[in-house]
């Protein structure tokens, strides 16, 4: 005699009590507290959901409910921010993913910005279609982050507006390369929501002298303030460093230590 198979509503049934409880991610962990099985049969009730369609498989042991109007597509994650604290977490949002969030720019990247303590094999990790730009950095730069409220149950760290601009500023990679970060530096200041000063007090807890040479040159740039440029000149470190390491730099600007374009140590990005 066969052996009696769950029925399709019984299925649904207990699919929806665990997604009551897990929200937008589930895992093997989230099927054994919810329904009370071992880790082995929760494996087993994931693999089934899965080859049924009712869930998407993300990375080993990590699955995302599929929608009823997004059956039979490839892309199931409606924020894919909601993934970052289970895949790469600890981890915040951070680089152009961040300054779009604030308001810093009106350029749009296809790629979501993740700053992660874990270690990683490549920087570019593309799940569901879509790609996420990995950088990987020390537990001590994990501060200066603001939590938000992501889909149903999920909060996401992201960088807030003046370590947003000072991680670009340590790795201008980050923000798209420096002409785009001074841009979202322009924006920060010309804003006004941020007191000025915070920038100072955010790059000084952050391990990389070449922030304050960037920093003030390209506050010199822009004509100041000059309280932030003189706070930068009061704090520049030993050593010559490049403006954008992703740029030719042919002229050092002794006064901030910095290797630029030519056509930016004249007074502007050409």
């Amino acid at each position: 005699m066969p052996t009696p198979v769950p029925s399709i509503t019984k299925s649904r049934s207990r699919l929806s009590q665990v997604l009551q409880q897990s929200g937008d991610l589930v895992s093997v962990g989230d099927v054994s507290r919810t329904l009370r099985v071992e880790r082995s049969e929760a494996a087993k009730l994931l693999s089934r959901w899965q080859s049924q369609g009712w869930l998407r498989r993300l990375r080993h042991g990590v699955y995302a409910p599929v929608p009823l109007t997004a059956l039979g597509q490839t892309q199931v994650l409606d924020d894919p921010w909601v993934v970052v604290p289970e895949l790469f977490g600890p981890a915040y949002i951070g680089g152009w993913s961040a300054a779009e969030h604030w308001g810093l720019t009106e350029q749009l990247f296809r790629s979501v910005c993740v700053l992660t303590t874990r270690p990683i094999r490549s920087k570019k990790e593309t799940i569901q279609g879509i790609e996420f730009s990995l950088k990987h950095i020390r537990p001590s730069v994990m501060f200066g982050t603001q939590p938000i409220w992501r889909g149903s149950v999920k909060v996401v760290e992201i960088s807030g507006p003046a370590k947003t601009i000072v991680d670009m500023l340590g790795d201008p990679a980050l923000g798209g390369g420096i002409r785009h970060v001074k841009e979202c530096l322009d924006e920060f200041l010309k804003e006004g929501k941020v007191p000025p000063k915070e920038l100072i007090a955010t790059a000084e807890r952050f391990p990389n002298g070449a922030v304050f040479k960037r920093l003030g040159f390209l506050l010199e740039q822009r004509g100041g303030p000059e309280e932030l440029i003189e706070a930068c000149r009061e704090r520049l470190t030993a050593g010559n460093t490049k403006l954008d390491p992703a740029l030719p730099s042919g002229r050092l600007v002794t006064r901030w230590r910095l290797w630029s374009a030519a056509s930016w140590a004249r007074g502007g990005p050409g």
